[in-house]
């Protein structure tokens, strides 16, 4: 389980990690969860992840990362209280 409460999208050079390490775990058939709440919820708004690159000149967006994580099994979970103010803002 992997939890993401004081990650903040504006540094996205810390979002990449978790998203990756959570990649090789669901790939090595490990049951991985990715909680997103407090600023991290934010990559959960569409067209937020998807601007986010862990370095200048990547090619892999911060969405990229998380379809990848996806794709390798693993589960999201969002605290929808929390996505519901940064929706709105």
């Amino acid at each position: 389980m992997i939890i993401m409460v004081n990650t903040d999208p504006s540094d996205a050079a810390e979002l990449g990690a978790p998203f990756f390490q959570a990649t090789v775990a669901a790939a090595m058939e490990y049951e991985v969860e990715v909680i997103l709440t407090a600023r991290a919820d934010e990559l959960a708004v569409k067209g937020v992840a998807e601007k986010l690159f862990v370095k200048p000149g990547s090619p892999k967006s911060v969405y990229d990362f998380i379809k990848d994580a996806h794709e390798a099994g693993v589960h999201f979970k969002i605290c929808t209280p929390t996505l519901d103010l940064w929706a709105t803002i």
